[in-house]
């Protein structure tokens, strides 16, 4: 089916579902020869991914992943990365702050790719077991409401395409495909995205993929975050429905920051950041952290914004966040 399908591409034809689905499948499964994968990944890049083609990747992709055994709805909060900002791990602190609310965060992602730090590498120099089997890791989320899904030990089938995506010089679909495959099949997802027109195609896939509650953003100063430096642009998803808006840090009480006010650094400094806002440091970076994990209990409770980012002031100035890394911490290491 690849074969056929660079064809159609090299063409400019867009592919059925069906036909890339199965093309994933053939990658994913190591059917396809390395040139047959490049030849696919390039002329796909050069015509455009469609919101139909990229549901199809996600969906062989999920097919050739390891489940995590799951039966409540849980978030995720996840950026694609690639904005280039270096911004210290927003969404990884926020996912710590809303799972301290209650709301089930199964947190998915790996060592950094285009930062000095991914939620990997932060939560290990915080203390957290990060490559717990998906057995214990089912276990952790059902205890204390957080785990966290090393994607190499979910994602085995990487091994044959990862060789031809580091020789290839330009992004492909596989670089948005990371935040739409959570092998716990997250039902809800506060996602974000590096470039401005993905936010409302993205926002399509994820309900096309069945999340039924999500935000997909876009920090206007290039943040794959909500940003507290600039606007941000959101399609936000709710059964099945889209609005479109902007958030502004000003709406919420907050000043404007500068966007080096967020940049990050090595995992000890971000973990150090990280522990800072956690004990009530204020601050631009605990803005962030404060509208970022708003957005997710926006999404999971139905609760205004504003309404959010109060109970998110006071999960962190009470210690509750505190106290869930120190939960997080300990029973990962204990399992």
């Amino acid at each position: 089916m690849i074969k056929e399908a660079i064809i159609k591409l090299s063409n400019k034809e867009n592919l059925t579902r069906e036909m890339a689905e199965q093309s994933m499948d053939e990658i994913m499964s190591g059917q396809a020869t390395p040139v047959q994968m490049s030849a696919f990944l390039i002329a796909l890049s050069m015509k455009g991914e469609t919101i139909e083609e990229i549901t199809a990747c996600a969906k062989g992709m999920r097919n050739h992943c390891v489940k995590l055994l799951n039966d409540q709805e849980v978030l995720e909060i996840v950026g694609t990365g690639g904005d280039k900002a270096n911004s210290f791990n927003i969404s990884t602190v926020s996912a710590l702050v809303v799972s301290a609310a209650g709301v089930p965060v199964a947190k998915h992602g790996n060592r950094a790719a285009t930062s000095k730090c991914g939620a990997a590498d932060v939560l290990e120099a915080l203390g957290v077991k990060i490559d717990l089997t998906p057995e214990k890791s089912s276990e952790l989320l059902k205890k204390i409401n957080i785990c966290f899904m090393f994607a190499q030990n979910y994602h085995l089938s990487m091994k044959y395409v990862a060789p031809v995506r580091r020789e290839l010089p330009v992004p492909t679909v596989f670089n948005i495909l990371g935040p739409l495959t959570n092998p716990a099949g997250a039902s809800m997802q506060l996602m974000g995205v590096y470039e401005e027109a993905l936010v409302e195609p993205m926002a399509r896939v994820l309900n096309n993929l069945g999340v039924t509650r999500a935000m997909v953003v876009y920090g206007q100063d290039g943040l794959d975050e909500i940003s507290v430096s600039a606007p941000t642009t959101v399609c936000e998803v709710r059964d099945g429905s889209y609005s479109s808006y902007i958030l502004r840090p000003e709406q919420f009480g907050m000043e404007q920051c500068l966007k080096s006010e967020l940049v990050g650094g090595t995992p000890a400094e971000n973990a150090g950041i990280a522990r800072e806002i956690l004990d009530g440091r204020k601050g631009a970076k605990r803005n962030a952290v404060v509208l970022n994990s708003a957005a997710a209990l926006h999404i999971t409770k139905g609760i205004s914004m504003e309404k959010a980012v109060a109970q998110v002031q006071e999960l962190l100035d009470s210690g509750k966040a505190k106290r869930q890394l120190e939960a997080f911490v300990t029973m990962s290491n204990q399992i």
